[in-house]
């Protein structure tokens, strides 16, 4: 099933991409530098960048588009808490020993990200509701 990428969904996932790709740049050419001050492994951020490049691209294509599949924007909902899950549980896990900018910095993302979930979430109910 198929619905409307609405204005309001449009907004979000371009803002999720501007956000997300933002933060990819950041943490790709930055992780040597953020890597001391955030005391987080600078191939842990580097990487954690790279994995953005994709999604933001997917972002921007699915935006640009009338209609989107329903579940696809499931998809993207569901990676978005993945990474929201995947960052507290790293915070959790004793893997990595951020200080407390370390800290900030992953809980303030992972928000951010919860954040936008959230509006995906709203934006295909809205889609759904108006397709009604």
């Amino acid at each position: 099933m198929s619905i409307a990428v609405t204005p309001f969904l449009r907004n979000v996932l371009f803002a999720d991409a501007l956000v997300s790709g933002a933060a990819g740049i950041v943490m790709i050419l930055g992780a040597s530098l953020l890597a001391p001050l955030l005391e987080l492994p600078a191939q842990l951020l580097f990487w954690a960048g790279m994995v953005l490049v994709p999604f933001v691209a997917m972002l921007v294509a699915i935006a640009r588009r009338a209609t989107v599949s329903r579940l696809l924007m499931i998809d993207i909902i569901a990676i978005n808490a993945l990474w929201v899950v995947g960052s507290f549980g790293l915070l959790v896990s004793g893997i990595v020993q951020p200080n407390v900018l370390g800290i900030a910095f992953v809980i303030v993302q992972a928000l951010t990200v919860a954040v936008f979930a959230e509006l995906q979430f709203v934006g295909i109910r809205r889609a759904a509701a108006a397709a009604a």
